[in-house]
Formats: structure tokens, C-alpha cells, sequence
């Protein structure tokens, strides 16, 4: 099912999907109320590990939507869009919780293991929990960047299952084409900008797990790696049992298993995006009927910043979370 694109505009001074990034990450406001706060809860994991999870703290009423965030690479709930996804929350009665993928809520998680973008067997127990634990909440998800491949490779999976755990699911500036995506940040100023920026937080993640786990990877292989796909290859493709980063990102890619979604889902990604070639997004034919395309020309990655103010000035990131928030609830 397609409906007409996420009608956004950004300021005339903010040309291209670099521009629109860059700022949205660091300089746009992340909320129009109050700051948001959250309370954090510690889950023991299937295999004995854990993951943390982070809830609003705000009014709710009882039986008021679970909102479910799948943060992206190296992402948390402090995250600009997390941030802003927990304003629109707050303003519409929601619940919002962000389960942190492990080793990304600011301590090492245990297990020989770290996540990826194919982790649908992770989503499917976080989710599994979260239906069990609000019996009496309609529960909704949304997946950011490699959350949302993760989402949506896991609502393709389980096929007619998704519709007892979820009303509906959103992915937001996601890879769903893995390939596609890590060559393009591996290449020129994305290079320079992006995969440096990654590099910096992931390779001495990387390192912790090694003391954790002597033996794990070839660490000076590691200290090699300039980019994701060389990364990939020695760390995250192995611990996740796959044979090597193009088996990975094959296997792990959500784009082939569109056609196998169940529920109502939303595919938003900006044509201008940086990350996500704009060849590499999926077409009516390959989305099936129950995923709707939002596929506007401007925006950036996890972007959209909007003018306000004097001069045209960005003045928030919230519009993006509304137009994605108000999709989810118009299936509750």
C-alpha cells in the first residue's frame, strides 16, 4: 500500500542531504515541551546477558500505546530522533520505550556478542517481552536507521506472527539494502565524515570486548579496518555467525522479505539520504501490499529539520516524529 509522500521542505539554506544530517544531528532542537526524562530497567537476556531499556517518564493513561524505539548504529535514547520521538509521546499520552541494543547504553554488555542489523531474533524476544509485560497497550514500533532494518527484517520473518506482538511498524531512514548502504558510507566525504565518526565509537567498543573475550577476533586485523565493510568482516559478521560482511549483509538485508510482511508498515526514506542510495529503495512491487513507501525527495539521514523563527532558522527535528508517530496511531 502506498500513500503520498511525507511532505517535507527544508530551509532554503540547508541544500542537500549533508547539510540537512549534519545539522539535524548536532544544532537543530530536539523538543518543543519539557526535556524529556526517562527511567531506566536492566533485562536479562535469553543467553544471560543483557540489554537496558529506557521509558519516558510521563503521563500516560492506562491503557494508552506502548511506542516501542529501535534506536540505529551506535545510537541510544539520547539520540536527537529518540529525544524527539519521546516529545511527541509526552504530547499524544503515549508510553515510549528504547531498548538499547547491547553494549550501546554506556556499559559492555557480557556475552562474546555485540548487535546488527539483521538481529530479527533479538527484536522478536524485546518485543515478545514488552506484549507480555502491557497486556492492556496496543503496541506499536518504529525502527531508526539500522533499527528499522532490523524491524522490518524482523516483521518479514515472522510473517502473520507480527500481528500478535504489534498494531503497526515504521522504519525511518533505514538500510534496506545493506550493501548498497555500507559501500556508500565507505566512499568519498561520507568516508571523511561518517565512517570516521563510527569508527571512533565502535573500534574501542571493540577492544572492551576483546579484554572481555581473549581470543575473539585478530585485533591487529581490527586496528586495520578504515571502513564498515572492513570492520564488518572482522567483527560484527563473525560474532553473529555469518561467513563474512557480504554474507552479512545479504542475510541481514530486510529489502528481500518485504513482500512477507504482515502488519501495517511504513518505509520512510529520503531520496537525498547519504547513507541510503536512492537507487537501493524499494519499490511498490518489491514492498508487498501491506508496506507503505514514504519516499520524499529531501530530508537527509534521520534529518528533516524544520525553519522556524528568525531567518528561517531550523529550530526543531519534531516533525519527522510526528508524521511517522500519527501513521503508527492511525492503526491503533
Amino acid at each position: 500500500m502506498n500513500s503520498p509522500p511525507f511532505s517535507y521542505r527544508p530551509p532554503w539554506w540547508l541544500p542537500g542531504g549533508n547539510a540537512q544530517t549534519i545539522w539535524a544531528a548536532l544544532a537543530s532542537r530536539r523538543h518543543l515541551g519539557e526535556v524529556p526524562r526517562w527511567q531506566r530497567e536492566r533485562w536479562t537476556t535469553p543467553d544471560g546477558d543483557f540489554i537496558d531499556v529506557d521509558r519516558t517518564v510521563h503521563a500516560a493513561a492506562a491503557q494508552a500505546p506502548l511506542l516501542v524505539l529501535f534506536h540505529g548504529l551506535e545510537g541510544s535514547s539520547a539520540s536527537q530522533y529518540a529525544i524527539a520521538f519521546a516529545d511527541f509521546a509526552a504530547k499524544q499520552g503515549l508510553v515510549l520505550a528504547v531498548p538499547h541494543f547491547r553494549g550501546c547504553s554506556g556499559e559492555l554488555n557480557l556475552a562474546p556478542r555485540a548487535y546488527h542489523s539483521g538481529d530479527f531474533a533479538e527484536v522478536d524476544w524485546i518485543l515478545q517481552r514488552f506484549a507480555a509485560d502491557n497486556p492492556g497497550r496496543p503496541l506499536l514500533a518504529v525502527g531508526v536507521s539500522l533499527g528499522g532494518n532490523a524491524l522490518l527484517r524482523w516483521a518479514g520473518e515472522v510473517g502473520e506472527a507480527a500481528a500478535g506482538r504489534v498494531r503497526a511498524v515504521a522504519a525511518v531512514c533505514s538500510p534496506l539494502d545493506l550493501a548498497a548502504g555500507g559501500h556508500a558510507i565507505g566512499r568519498g566525504f561520507n568516508r571523511q565524515i561518517y565512517t570516521r565518526m563510527f569508527m571512533r565509537s565502535m573500534v574501542p567498543k571493540a577492544l572492551l570486548k576483546l579484554a572481555q573475550h581473549p581470543g575473539l577476533f585478530d585485533k591487529d586485523t581490527l586496528l586495520a579496518a578504515r571502513d564498515l565493510y572492513e570492520f564488518d568482516n572482522v567483527f560484527t559478521a563473525p560474532l553473529h555467525g555469518f561467513r563474512d560482511v557480504d554474507d552479512y549483509w545479504r542475510r541481514a538485508s530486510a529489502k528481500p522479505v518485504l513482500q512477507n510482511i504482515r502488519v501495517p508498515a511504513l518505509a520512510l526514506n529520503a531520496r537525498n539520504d547519504p547513507f541510503v542510495p536512492a537507487f537501493s529503495l524499494p519499490g511498490a512491487l518489491e514492498s508487498g501490499s501491506h508496506v507503505t513507501l514514504w519516499q520524499p525527495a529531501q530530508g537527509g539521514h534521520v534529518g528533516f529539520p524544520v525553519s522556524s523563527g528568525l531567518l528561517g532558522v531550523p529550530g526543531h527535528v519534531c516533525a519527522m516524529p510526528q508524521a511517522v508517530g500519527h501513521w503508527l496511531l492511525s492503526h491503533v
